[in-house]
This record gives structure tokens, C-alpha cells and sequence, in this order.
């Protein structure tokens, strides 16, 4: 006879009661196990001995429930060393540092300071730093690994980078810049973006032969230079120095890809205002700063990663995360120059350095990468 729903649920009840006794009994004993490993000097991770639980339950489970039982135990031994790790957890160098960022928190941002950003007047990372310091004395340079090397050697205590496209994507040129200069990120925004075709005053649409502009605001207006197939694109630096460009060129055939802030700025008229592929336009910044400060209002956290280069490694790294019900909103993976498809990856989660909970949790993903960086723990402006 078989059973209706209420006694199927009643079982399934049954069943978790026992589950979650056998599962607290089980993680007592692991527990002591890493006491033991601890005391002499053993590493908690034990890839050996998992490999052998997984060997067995999965044997156990039969050949339509392998998978599954797989998928379970791993959940369960990344719980399990989370547990651990937080049992056992010794004052580490990152911890204290984090700890001392939290104590030391600043309550706003200094508004009348020195900034670096890439570019000139008029470009969109000009617009970004006005938001974030109301009195900026902007250093423009001419690269974004300048704008890194003037934080790092303390030419400027702060600059402005951008990092994420809605349109183009990420900012790729500064991610593989991340990984080779030493910074922290206190602060990050998004500009609305609004590209114009800007030309000297009486050219006509028709006469465009070449529009300058940043490579991300050529690839934000592709549909347009598509229909143009006339028209050649040519990448600059950035979207204010195109403009300057064209300004004086003194070209009839010349255009730029700008802000109509930059059209004003460098007496240029705008042929069109429709080239970019959608209206919803936005840049994300980064605010970057040589070390690590913490201000109110932070709720972001920016990690640099290499996971080992073997399977379910990065798998381990999110379960961290996801176990402490932590919002990842942006995952970005980068070739590790010199190694063969090994990648390194940048985490942005939702979360503050204020919660212990998370700073064992930054515990935790450092022991198990291969590379640890703390970028930063800062608020977004919209």
C-alpha cells in the first residue's frame, strides 16, 4: 500500500532528525581530528582521505545515486573544514590586519586631497572623482598603470580607475594591472555614460572617414559604427583625449566618440547623440588608495584568487561563500601569464570586515588559494 503524502513527509522528518544528530556527532569528531593535526603540525586538508571517503559512499550509494552522494560529501567536507578552521583559528597576520582596519574604521572619505586618473579634461573618470571629492586636485596621466604607480610611490593618495562596462564588459587592461602593483580599494562608483559624435563645427555626418575614441566607448557604440561601414575606428586613450585630438587636427573627415561635456570643453558640435547601443550606459569605478582603510558605510569586500590548478578547487572557494550565505556579485577570472590556462580570479561579495564571521571567512579562502589578496572593503556610489 503505498503511503500518501503526510506519511511520506513524516518519514523524510524521521530521517533528518537522525541526519542532523549523525551530522553533529560528525562534526565533534572532525573537530578533535584537527585538534590532533594541529598539535603536530599536520595540514588540515586532507585530499587523500577525502578521495577515499568519496571512493566509498559512492560505492555505498549505488550507480544511480554515485553522483549525488559525490556532490554531498563535498559540501560536507568544505563544511567541515570551515568548521575547523574556525575551531582551531590561531591570530593569523591577515586577521590581524583586518581586525586592525576594523578598529581603525574612518567615518568619510577626505574631500579637498590629490587624485590620480588616465586621461585629460573632460573624461568620464574626471566626472567620477568630482563625485566622489568635492574639492579634488586632479593629476591626470597618461596611462592606467601610471594612475597605479602614482598611488603605489605615494604621488597621489588616492587615484580613480575604470573597472566594468554594463555594455563593453570589464575593463580587462586594469585587472591584469591588479596583480602587479600593491593598493587597496576604499571606494567605488558608477557614471552614467553618454557618448556623443563630436566634430568640428559645420562638418555634416557624411563626411566622417575615421572617429577616434577609447577601445571599451568603440566597442559601446558598435551597432552605429556597424551601419557606418565607411567609417574607420581608430582606439586612443581615452575618450576626452580623442575629442582634444579631433579639436586639433583641424580635420573635416575627423570625429570623436566623447561626453557632450567634452564636445563644450574643446569647441567640438555633436553630429549625433544616438551611437551608443543602449541608453543604460554605466562605468564602474574604483577608488583606489596605497593601504588599507576602511570608511562607514562599507559593504563591499574585493578579493584577488588563484585556486589550485586541479578539479573542484575554485568549486571549494565559492562553498566557502556560499555556506556563509554571502551575495557574489561578480566573479571575473584572468589568465595567469607564464602558466597554461591557469587563471587568476576577482571576487566582489556584499559583506563587511565588522562581521567576525566574515573575517574567518577571509580566514578560510586564503588557506585554501594558492594566492590570497585583500583589495578592499568599501561602499559603491550609484
Amino acid at each position: 500500500m503505498e503511503m500518501d503524502l503526510q506519511e511520506i513527509r513524516g518519514k523524510l522528518d524521521q530521517i533528518d532528525d537522525q541526519l542532523i544528530d549523525l551530522f553533529s556527532q560528525r562534526m565533534r569528531l572532525v573537530t578533535q581530528v584537527a585538534a590532533y593535526k594541529k598539535e603536530n603540525g599536520l595540514p588540515i586538508l586532507d585530499t587523500g582521505r577525502e578521495r577515499q571517503i568519496i571512493n566509498r559512499v559512492s560505492l555505498a550509494a549505488g550507480e544511480d545515486m554515485e553522483h549525488y552522494a559525490k556532490l554531498l560529501y563535498q559540501t560536507l567536507f568544505n563544511v567541515s573544514r570551515a568548521y575547523q578552521a574556525e575551531q582551531l583559528r590561531a591570530q593569523s597576520p591577515l586577521t590581524e590586519e583586518l581586525e586592525r582596519a576594523a578598529r581603525n574604521m574612518q567615518k568619510k572619505m577626505p574631500q579637498r586631497v590629490m587624485v590620480a586618473c588616465q586621461g585629460t579634461e573632460g573624461a568620464y573618470s574626471q566626472k567620477i572623482t568630482d563625485r566622489m571629492f568635492e574639492f579634488a586636485d586632479i593629476l591626470y596621466m597618461n596611462t592606467f598603470n601610471d594612475v597605479f604607480n602614482a598611488v603605489e610611490k605615494g604621488m597621489c593618495p588616492f587615484g580613480v580607475l575604470p573597472i566594468e562596462n554594463s555594455t563593453a564588459g570589464s575593463v580587462t587592461q586594469v585587472y591584469d594591472l591588479m596583480e602587479k602593483h600593491h593598493f587597496h580599494i576604499v571606494r567605488a562608483g558608477r557614471q552614467r555614460i553618454d557618448h556623443r559624435l563630436l566634430a568640428l563645427p559645420g562638418t555634416k555626418l557624411s563626411d566622417i572617414r575615421e572617429v577616434v575614441s577609447h577601445e571599451q566607448a568603440i566597442r559601446q557604440c558598435g551597432a552605429f559604427l556597424a551601419s557606418h561601414p565607411s567609417i574607420q575606428a581608430t582606439p586612443m586613450e581615452n575618450t576626452a583625449v580623442s575629442a582634444a585630438f579631433v579639436a586639433q587636427a583641424g580635420r573635416k573627415d575627423l570625429a570623436a566618440i566623447a561626453s557632450q561635456a567634452c564636445g563644450q570643453l574643446y569647441g567640438l558640435e555633436t553630429l549625433s547623440d544616438a551611437v551608443s547601443d543602449t541608453d543604460n550606459n554605466f562605468t564602474r569605478f574604483i577608488c583606489i588608495a596605497k593601504d588599507l582603510t576602511v570608511y562607514e558605510g562599507a559593504n563591499k569586500i574585493s578579493l584577488m584568487l588563484s585556486a589550485a590548478h586541479r578539479p573542484g578547487s575554485l568549486y571549494r572557494l565559492l562553498s566557502h561563500i556560499s555556506v556563509m550565505n554571502v551575495n557574489l556579485t561578480k566573479l571575473e577570472s584572468r589568465p595567469i601569464p607564464g602558466k597554461d590556462f591557469e587563471f587568476r580570479f576577482f571576487f566582489d561579495i556584499e559583506a563587511s570586515i565588522l562581521d567576525p564571521a566574515i573575517r574567518a571567512l577571509m580566514e578560510r579562502l586564503k588557506q585554501d588559494s594558492d594566492q590570497f589578496v585583500f583589495l578592499g572593503n568599501y561602499e559603491e556610489m550609484r
